[in-house]
């Protein structure tokens, strides 16, 4: 799917926009918050995707990982892949991972990416500095950015989406992902779906606290 520039109910364009205005694949999942957007904004910034777990998102992150583990090839693991140590250390916190933190909007929209060719059984990675990425058009790569956006809804609560993008440099490397993503694509909305009730729980957590 493609799509022209995502404009927000106050007409501001989002960062993702420039980052990846053009896109041949997306997906885009949503949650409603029982809490200010304030408050939805920082538990989604203070996110570690390392403890998202469900029998669904763990089925679908054991399933990406099964070709890797029937090569016995090893998958090291982070201590945390926190939201803010991306945006906070200059990336350092994630050092050996290939996301890189593509822009924020503080307040609004936290935006992430990554170049890599996934429809590998063992994924290749190119690390693209965020200055590089939106102009990075070396064919054979997929380059996939992320971004967590947060709205007011009415005067009380928050919605929050989460969407993934991706645009490969040429036609044979589209054609690939396509293929690839005909496979995962409900594995990754498991995934965001996961990433979204985490954030909900821990904003309407601290909602609910005494002030």
């Amino acid at each position: 799917m493609s799509a022209a520039s995502t404009v927000d109910p106050a007409g501001e364009p989002l960062l993702l926009d420039g980052v990846l205005p053009g896109f041949a694949f997306s997906r885009l999942e949503s949650v409603a918050l029982a809490a200010p957007p304030p408050v939805a904004y920082d538990a989604a910034r203070g996110l570690d995707l390392l403890t998202i777990h469900s029998p669904l998102v763990n089925a679908a992150v054991w399933a990406r990982g099964l070709p890797e583990r029937l090569g016995h090839r090893p998958m090291p693991t982070p201590p945390s892949l926190r939201v803010a140590d991306l945006f906070d250390t200059a990336g350092e916190a994630w050092e050996g991972q290939p996301w890189v933190a593509l822009g924020e909007n503080p307040g609004r929209e936290l935006v992430f990416g990554a170049v890599g060719k996934p429809w590998r059984a063992s994924i290749e990675w190119q690390r693209v500095e965020p200055e590089h990425f939106p102009s990075f058009d070396e064919a054979g790569w997929a380059k996939m950015a992320a971004a967590f956006v947060v709205h007011p809804y009415g005067t009380r609560r928050s919605l929050l989406t989460y969407e993934a993008r991706t645009v490969c440099t040429d036609p044979a490397s589209t054609a690939r992902f396509g293929r690839y993503w005909t496979l995962v694509s409900p594995g990754i909305g498991v995934v965001l779906r996961g990433a979204l009730q985490a954030v909900r729980a821990a904003a309407e957590r601290v909602s609910r606290q005494p002030s």
